[in-house]
C-alpha cells in the first residue's frame, strides 16, 4: 500500500498566491519605472551633452552648471538606474538598496533640473518617487 501526505511536497516550498520569481509584483513594477526612468535620463543627458536647442537656459540659477555637465550627471545616473531595474528583473536582492540610493539621488538631479525642463523633471520626480515607495513595501523574496 502506498501512503500519501498532504501538503507540500518534499523539497518543494509553499509559494503565497500572487507572487513571482523576483519577489512580488511590486518589484516588477519597480523594475519597469527604473528602466523607464533610467532610459528617459539617458535620452535627456545625451541631448543634454549635444548642447540641443530643446533646454531653456535660465539666469542667476542658484545650482547653475554648465548644461554638458549636467547633461553628464544625467547620462551617468540613468544608466546606473538601467543597470539596476535589470538587475531586478534577474532577482538581485542588492538592487533594491542600489534602486532606493540611485532613485533619491536621481530626484535630487530632477530637482535641480527645473529650470532646463521642468515639466520632464517633474514627471521623472514622480516616477522615482513611484520606484522608491514599490521598492520599500515590496515584500522579501525570502518571505
Amino acid at each position: 500500500m502506498a501512503s500519501h501526505v498532504s501538503g507540500t511536497r518534499s523539497g518543494a516550498a509553499a509559494r503565497s498566491p500572487g507572487r513571482t520569481g523576483t519577489g512580488s509584483g511590486w518589484l516588477v513594477f519597480a523594475a519597469v519605472l527604473m528602466v523607464f526612468g533610467g532610459l528617459m535620463m539617458i535620452f535627456e543627458g545625451i541631448a543634454a551633452i549635444a548642447e540641443d536647442d530643446v533646454f531653456v537656459t535660465t539666469r542667476n540659477y542658484v545650482y547653475e552648471f554648465d548644461l554638458t555637465a549636467w547633461g553628464w550627471i544625467h547620462l551617468v545616473v540613468g544608466v546606473v538606474i538601467t543597470l539596476a531595474g535589470a538587475a531586478l528583473f534577474q532577482g538581485a536582492t542588492w538592487a533594491r538598496a542600489v534602486g532606493v540610493a540611485v532613485a533619491g539621488l536621481a530626484m535630487l538631479a530632477n530637482f535641480l533640473w527645473i529650470p532646463y525642463a521642468p515639466f520632464w523633471a517633474i514627471v521623472l520626480i514622480a516616477i522615482n518617487g513611484f520606484v522608491i515607495w514599490a521598492l520599500c513595501t515590496a515584500p522579501s523574496p525570502s518571505e
